[in-house]
């Protein structure tokens, strides 16, 4: 069959980074600091945290350089909220952080790079921690949408793409950036009440982006963790589908359909976790409906039924393990990468495909890539042969979903540049670009094209065509 392209001439083609793991700068033109900062410093020890991290922050000029030597049409960046407000409650905006967003927006401009920008990525700012307990309280809501309607107002004229909160099904399960109060089923009602404001703040955002900015669009992005069955039993096909309804198409349904799915809400109402959703709760969800719907994907699971008397564990990614549901199980069909991250190329094109038939909304991958120990080779480069491979295998399944009907906006590589990974600093790279420092030196932090640049821009290039 012969090979076409058939992307349409609007797609764009792109790279994603987040303020807090490429930026450094930590207290740089009056930033604050945020809870994903104070995270990172307790492993300062071990890992590269975010003080330095890949210096995008003065080297930016220098790095968007490299992205139009890519043929980047779209770069998925974040604000840093502590760059804005860096209390998050000040009463005016911080005129340095803007300033820096300003010279970024612009340097992207002037290579015709489209900024694709996400409100909150896990930098809560830390003196909304102190002063509120951060999600738990609703002053974080107004927080927030004082946030969005400053970059609104300020960035609104050079940025049409928006994301408001970064995986936040995941977000909900990170116990050292979230910090829920209390201990058993107490622990659970916080986080349930943090997951239930920050879908408040999404859903203000979006109506207040509607309001504001017309021509903008809009939408939260989501940590896409699907399931297969473990085995063919009926128990382990539901397990397989409570997995997914219950940390997956549950947020999802929110964002598009404006209220919470029944079932999601007799899981709830099951163990007494209810986050106390009001009238106007219900009445704010409906007005704040998404234009699009931004997902990340890395990997698949297989779910398989679980006791009701086995040990919870609400929070992990790779070993979750909900009693009386579901836990997941290795995939025996499927290898691994060294971090046992599975990797699962049909199962991109599958995930596609469901989010398109259930929602018929415009789909963008806002991250898609392999974190592995990457090395600089005898003759100074970096061979990341399975990073090509990873990337050719995952667009060529996009490549026939977009084929067979699904409207993808946007691709979007994770990561454009190492960054500090959230769990491992820099021995877990991600990047088309080598950043050349150790976890706690940062050297020069020089920059090299790893060979998955050149298949990338070859990619780009070819709009699709040239998978290898």
């Amino acid at each position: 069959m012969a090979s076409e392209s058939v992307f349409p001439p609007a797609f764009l083609w792109g790279a994603s980074t987040s303020a807090f793991q490429v930026e450094g700068g930590l207290t740089a033109g009056g930033k604050g600091l945020s809870v994903a900062d104070v995270a990172a410093r307790a492993k300062a020890d071990v890992y590269a945290d975010t003080s330095v991290a890949a210096n995008f922050y003065e080297l930016y000029p220098e790095d968007i350089a490299l992205m139009a030597e890519l043929g980047l049409q779209s770069y998925r960046m974040s604000i840093n909220w502590t760059r804005i407000y860096p209390h998050g409650t000040e009463a005016e905006p911080n005129a340095q952080g803007l300033a820096f967003y300003d010279r970024v927006f612009d340097e992207l401009a002037r290579y015709g790079i489209e900024p694709i920008v996400t409100l909150y990525h896990f930098d809560l700012p830390l003196g909304l921690e102190e002063d509120l307990g951060g999600w738990e309280s609703r002053e974080t809501i107004e927080h927030f949408v004082r946030y969005a309607r400053t970059c609104f107002d300020h960035f609104g004229d050079r940025v049409k793409w928006w994301l408001t909160i970064n995986e936040q099904n995941l977000l909900a399960r990170k116990d050292k950036i979230m910090h829920p109060r209390g201990e058993g089923d107490e622990r659970e009602r916080s986080r349930h009440r943090m997951n239930h404001h920050m879908f408040l703040a999404n859903a203000r955002a979006v109506a207040l982006c509607h309001e504001l900015l017309p021509d903008a669009r809009i939408a939260p992005t989501i940590a896409w963790l699907p399931s297969y069955p473990a085995t063919a039993h009926p128990d382990d096909v539901r397990a397989a589908r409570d997995a997914d309804d219950l940390y997956n198409y549950y947020a999802t349904d929110v964002y598009v359909r404006g209220a919470y799915p029944e079932r999601y809400l007799f899981w709830l109402r099951e163990h007494g976790w209810e986050p106390g959703i009001t009238a106007e709760d219900e009445a704010v969800l409906a007005a704040g409906t998404c234009d699009f719907l931004g997902f990340n994907y890395y990997v698949t699971f297989a779910a398989e039924r679980c006791p009701p008397d086995a040990a919870a564990d609400y929070t992990a990614i790779l070993a979750l393990v909900v009693p009386g549901r579901f836990r997941y199980v290795p995939n025996p069909f499927l290898e691994a990468t060294e971090y046992g991250w599975q990797i699962d190329p049909v199962g991109f094109r599958t995930s596609l495909f469901d989010l398109w038939e259930r929602y018929r909304l415009p789909l963008m991958i806002t991250e898609n890539g392999i974190g592995t120990a990457d090395v600089v080779s005898e003759d100074g480069a970096v061979h990341d042969d399975y990073r090509s491979l990873y990337l050719r295998d995952h667009i060529r399944e996009m490549r026939r979903a977009v084929a067979e009907g699904v409207e993808v906006l946007s691709y979007n590589m994770w990561s454009f540049i190492d960054i500090v990974s959230s769990s491992s600093g820099f021995s877990k790279r991600y990047g088309l670009v080598y950043v050349d420092r150790d976890e706690l030196d940062a050297k020069q932090l020089r920059r090299i094209r790893k060979d998955s640049f050149e298949t990338y821009r070859r990619i780009i290039a070819s709009n699709g065509e040239d998978l290898g």
